[in-house]
């Protein structure tokens, strides 16, 4: 058990707690929340033991294993996978102190030491550390190729993903993760999911992704006005527990303001009256006990629209048998020629866009969702085939390098400026207010700023071109839950055409109403929801993990009773999961069938109860019996249809668990 209590914490002169309390049990997934910079790390710091609460105490079993993702990674050459092994630091030691002592020219004379640390390896389970770090790589997105490159030639969002990895390999107690998702794609986000809903200790976590932690954690820890407070439920549990309790806060101090008023008047009333007086001196010390109700604050609105979009052509663009990747240069920069001078990602593309249309795009990690967007935004030249835009098409196009490409030393006033010189100061700066960058900010540099904001510039200089269509590449980077919420209503509102490729599901849901999906090389439909492509995604993973997971070699043959058991209940395990994906989308058929047979039920129920009325038969209601007769024979042969589709999708989930 984990228990805050009465804790005071200052950073410099900001007070983060103020007596805040709050007990945590084991095994519980808690996701932690609050505003930026209301002290999320630092409680993460305190739990790790460096940071110390100024007062109060901050307890848990001294024995408790606490693994968390570490920070910074340095530019080593030791290979991805056994930096992911390195993780489980325990493993590391006895292996450290077994080869010290077999390496002595005496090492008989340990022979019972030897002894006790092959045993302690085999409970540490040192013969699946390697299968099980390729698991963890793989469900990360990593190649086989990828696991044995050193850890210096990883850019630092993967070299993340590497520190994650070890996270995850360290067997733990308590599990502190603090924005997980933020350097991964949606495949790895729905593996990571998995993998945490069947992580057997205590998980603590930090994440701005609300479908995220819908589908993982079970208790919010809400940080708020320098207090912790609990809540049981995932985060749409706890939105639906702070939206009562601000109705019931609210009529609480309406009360009390009834209640004082009441008294004020009394004694305004009768204070100078001799026969009233003790009763109005009574009513004066009750009005001054009276504590104040403090209201709870609600998160502050932020909130903003696109402008309306230009014209649009029709279609808006046309790509025929269009070969989509990069050009390849030689060691002077020079392009080379031929086949060889070229890196086809996306091959053979057919895909028109027409106004209106609104697309997710899917695919793994590496499948070719950015180089795509690229050459839809013009950054990069199709290498082969034919691209066509019609007159007029206006592009938004968000990616991360537009961030990383706002000059630093500049305010957002004068980025502003830049793509609207005409236009006037006061109208910019209510235009920037509008996007959180109000009064002296939007004239400060935006060096200091933090990664949120800058992201939230760069969309707010696209919102002004107003675009008829928007090229959002993981636009939710940085961003906070209150801008992301903000960002997902005004994309829903966006009335040109959209096409975005995002981790973040709740957005994907809200602004999408079709999605393709770039695999193998190839564009195409994808027809399902985005719970048939976290089943798509988990067979693909699991697939690639078999491929990938070593052949036990016959050196290991003393130890395969323990390792057959276990590689029998993983193997089943899995075949127990692939079925279930096998199963999900024929679930799913059935009960939406079963929805819409209940609908035509009631509806039918109705119209037969209309017709049993005697009135209905007479001349005055003859266009409504016809109506009723017309709706009932509807009614009639889709409920046959559906039952006989329902039928069909019992038999074949009937047959897969024969």
């Amino acid at each position: 058990m984990i228990r805050l209590s009465q804790v005071n914490l200052m950073r410099g002169t900001k007070p983060l707690f103020e007596d805040a309390s709050v007990t945590l049990n084991p095994g519980e997934k808690i996701g932690l929340i609050g505003a930026n910079g209301a002290g999320k790390s630092s409680l993460f710091a305190m739990l790790r033991g460096e940071l110390h609460a100024d007062q109060g105490d901050v307890d848990f079993p001294a024995q408790s294993r606490v693994a968390h993702v570490a920070q910074e990674t340095p530019a080593l050459e030791r290979a991805a996978l056994e930096y992911a092994i390195d993780g489980d630091s325990t493993l590391r030691a006895l292996e450290t102190e077994l080869t010290a002592l077999e390496a002595q020219p005496d090492s008989a004379k340990n022979g019972l030491r030897i002894a006790e640390l092959h045993t302690a390896l085999a409970d540490a389970d040192t013969y699946t550390a390697k299968s099980r770090a390729e698991q963890l790589l793989l469900g990360l997105g990593f190649t086989e190729a990828q696991m044995a490159q050193p850890v210096s030639q990883f850019s630092g969002g993967w070299r993340m993903r590497l520190n994650l990895a070890q996270a995850l390999m360290c067997p733990s107690d308590l599990l502190l993760l603090d924005e997980p998702t933020n350097h991964l794609d949606l495949d790895a986000i729905i593996w990571l999911e998995d993998w945490l809903k069947r992580y057997p200790g205590t998980l603590l976590v930090i994440s701005h992704d609300r479908d995220f932690l819908d589908g993982v954690v079970n208790v919010i820890v809400h940080i708020d006005d320098k207090k912790l407070k609990r809540y049981s439920g995932n985060y749409s549990a706890f939105e639906r527990q702070r939206a009562e309790q601000l109705v019931l806060a609210q009529a609480a101090i309406e009360k009390q303001n009834r209640q004082r008023a009441h008294l004020e008047s009394f004694i305004n009333r009768f204070k100078a009256k001799a026969t009233k007086a003790r009763q109005a001196q009574s009513r004066m010390k009750m009005l001054e006990k009276m504590e104040a109700l403090a209201p709870l604050r609600a998160a502050a609105e932020f909130s903003f629209e696109f402008r309306e979009p230009e014209n649009a052509p029709n279609p808006l663009l046309l790509m025929d048998n269009v070969n989509a990747g990069y050009r390849l240069q030689d060691e002077h920069g020079e392009p080379i020629e031929g086949e060889a001078g070229s890196k086809t990602i996306v091959a053979g593309v057919n895909f028109s866009l027409q106004p209106g249309q609104r697309i997710g795009l899917l695919g793994v990690n590496g499948a070719g969702k950015s180089t795509l967007i690229k050459t839809i935004a013009g950054d990069i030249a199709p290498l082969s085939g034919a691209m066509t835009t019609g007159k007029g098409l206006n592009i938004g196009y968000f990616a991360q390098h537009q961030v990383e490409m706002l000059r630093h030393d500049e305010t957002p006033l004068w980025h502003l400026t830049k793509i609207a010189p005409t236009a006037r100061e006061q109208e910019l700066r209510n235009f920037l207010g509008g996007f959180n960058f109000p009064g002296t900010m939007a004239t400060s540099p935006i060096a200091p700023f933090s990664g949120g904001e800058k992201a939230r510039l760069a969309l707010a200089m696209i919102v002004w071109q107003r675009p008829n269509l928007l090229l959002l590449d993981e636009p939710t980077n940085h961003l906070d839950l209150e801008t992301r919420e903000a960002l997902t209503d005004a994309l829903a509102q966006f009335e040109g055409t959209l096409i975005v490729v995002s981790h973040d599901r709740h957005l994907l849901r809200a602004t999408t109403d079709q999605f393709v999906i770039v695999a193998d090389g190839k564009l195409r439909e994808f027809d399902g929801d985005l719970d048939d492509y976290r089943d798509w995604l988990l067979q693909t993973k699991k697939a690639n993990a078999d491929a990938a997971a070593p052949a036990l070699v016959a050196g290991q043959e003393t130890t395969s009773p323990v390792v057959d058991r276990r590689e029998q209940r993983r193997i089943e395990a899995e075949q127990r999961q692939r079925l279930s994906a096998l199963k999900k989308p024929l679930e799913n058929q059935i009960k939406k069938l079963e929805q819409r047979m209940a609908q035509l039920n009631e509806t039918k129920a109705v119209i037969d109860a209309q017709l049993a009325e005697q009135t209905i038969y007479d001349a005055a209601n003859r266009e409504k019996l016809k109506t009723l007769l017309t709706e009932q024979a509807a009614c009639t042969k889709e409920l046959a249809q559906l039952e006989d589709d329902w039928l069909d999708r019992q038999n074949e989930l009937e047959a897969l668990d024969s």
